[in-house]
């Protein structure tokens, strides 16, 4: 699958921004798909997934702030991201699971989309 992620920018502290990642393939919805991030000088991290039948899961830091959704009708999974901090920023990836992987580990990652870039300013 071939994802395509969109929706950054820069936005205040405690302001919201919408990434959407758009897939391709018939296959989409038996996807687990998700979010990781980069911030300057520091290791990619996952920030969020949601399972193919729409279970999601949260990163500790970003819990109660960011919801992440999908929509298998349009091959799209979307991260909804509110009260936003100064350590939000970073570039933001897709990701869509290799089939039978439980743990969101990038070695279980088989797509990576191209990142967006989320830059909150105080």
């Amino acid at each position: 699958v071939q994802l395509q992620a969109s929706g950054g920018g820069l936005v205040q502290v405690g302001g919201s921004l919408r990434l959407s990642c758009a897939a391709s393939g018939r296959t989409f919805s038996s996807y687990d798909m998700g979010w990781f991030r980069q911030a300057p000088g520091k290791s990619r991290a996952f920030v969020a997934g949601v399972t193919w039948s729409g279970t999601p899961v949260y990163a500790d830091s970003v819990k109660g702030r960011f919801t992440i959704s999908r929509d298998n009708a349009k091959n799209t999974v979307y991260l909804q991201m509110n009260s936003l901090k100064p350590e939000d920023t970073a570039v933001y990836y897709c990701a869509a699971k290799i089939p039978g992987q439980i743990t969101w580990y990038e070695t279980n990652i088989g797509s990576w989309g191209r990142g967006t870039l989320v830059t909150v300013s105080s």
